[in-house]
């Protein structure tokens, strides 16, 4: 697979589940992470979002238009080639080497959860989300600090054996 098909992928699951790290993973992810601006992990979650907004679920509320993704595109792959290439280089090599290809996965997800944690912590955001609590069913999520789980079933004991 080639490099930019590899980033692509990455950037795309760069908040979704983790992978397990390696040391040179993690020294990578934490090279990235202080070595993007906020402005950088702004285009990261712009390119997210561009490239979210095609998809056939949501693409009937989204207005992102196809120059907006290709800018989106370009400026992220800028921003990969920098962190990788300048800022980063030697520990990119060196996860490269020791721990392969799925080091920039583990990586770049890390500086995805940072970049999504700081969209998500912006004030107008968490105006938008608390929309949410109107709609909430409080009671029952109440009821859920109240009221004790069912105890699972005692295992069955084995029959004891005919003489």
């Amino acid at each position: 697979m080639h490099l930019f098909r590899v980033l692509a992928v990455v950037a795309a699951m760069a908040s979704w589940g983790s992978a397990h790290a390696g040391v040179y993973s993690d020294e990578l992810a934490k090279c990235l992470v202080e070595s993007s601006s906020p402005e950088d992990r702004i285009t990261l979650v712009r390119w997210m979002f561009t490239a979210a907004a095609s998809h056939p679920a949501v693409a009937s509320i989204s207005a992102v238009k196809p120059a907006q993704l290709d800018q989106a595109n370009k400026s992220l792959a800028e921003l990969f080639t920098r962190l990788l290439t300048e800022s980063c280089k030697e520990k990119a090599q060196k996860a490269l080497a020791y721990e392969g290809m799925v080091t920039l996965q583990t990586s770049f997800a890390v500086l995805g959860q940072v970049a999504g944690q700081e969209l998500f912590a912006s004030p107008e955001v968490q105006k938008s989300m608390s929309g949410l609590e109107k709609y909430l069913d409080t009671k029952k999520l109440e009821a859920l600090k109240t009221t004790e789980p069912a105890k699972p079933a005692a295992p069955a004991k084995p029959a004891e054996p005919a003489r």
